[in-house]
């Protein structure tokens, strides 16, 4: 018998049953086959986080089809080398969701090269790295794919729309970030 917490309570009770005996929350509930957030959180989250969140995004996919494919594959690795594997991802949610969603797809390969570009600019010399930052725009549509697919599979899933108080705190330290970079790149324009 596996023994797993509860999300609200903390009571120990067996992973194979879906409400906790303790305080009868559900406990369990069938998983969307890709990450679930909503758009605006995605946006606000990759921009202050400098593309961070992204890098999650990737992490939580990966994940996902891991467990769904029952593939042996890594997905810490993956995200570690999202600019390889951006592709292969965006690939995948688009072979499940001809499956799932009647329509089509996005453009994944444009879409990925659009991201693989983007991403690539933080290398570039200031102030041009900060258009950097706006790479989850080519990620937009990707997970406003994922939001149909996971929608139309299980209905019922939590759409990770709430902002949680780590979500503030990664918020509040990249837009001090920001501010403090955009501070000097207009700094150094106007020294003499």
């Amino acid at each position: 018998m596996t023994i797993d917490s509860c999300p609200k309570c903390g009571a120990a009770f067996d992973a194979g049953t879906a409400v906790c005996a303790s305080c009868q929350v559900v406990a369990r509930q069938e998983l969307p086959p890709f990450f679930a957030v909503s758009l605006l959180k995605f946006a606000v989250m990759s921009l202050f986080t400098l593309g961070l969140y992204e890098l999650y995004w990737f992490y939580r996919n990966w994940q996902r089809i891991r467990v769904r494919q029952q593939r042996d594959i890594k997905p810490s690795l993956r995200t570690m080398f999202a600019l390889i594997y951006c592709y292969p991802c965006f690939r995948e949610i688009r072979k499940t969701g001809l499956q799932i969603v009647a329509g089509t797809a996005p453009p994944m390969g444009l879409l990925a090269a659009g991201w693989t570009v983007m991403y690539l600019a933080f290398q570039l010399p200031k102030p041009g790295w900060l258009i950097a930052i706006f790479s989850w725009v080519f990620i937009v549509p990707v997970q406003a794919y994922v939001n149909q697919i996971n929608l139309e599979a299980v209905p019922e899933h939590d759409r990770n729309s709430r902002f949680t108080a780590w979500n503030w705190v990664g918020i509040c330290v990249g837009a001090l970030v920001i501010l403090l970079n955009l501070l000097l790149v207009s700094g150094a324009g106007t020294r003499g």
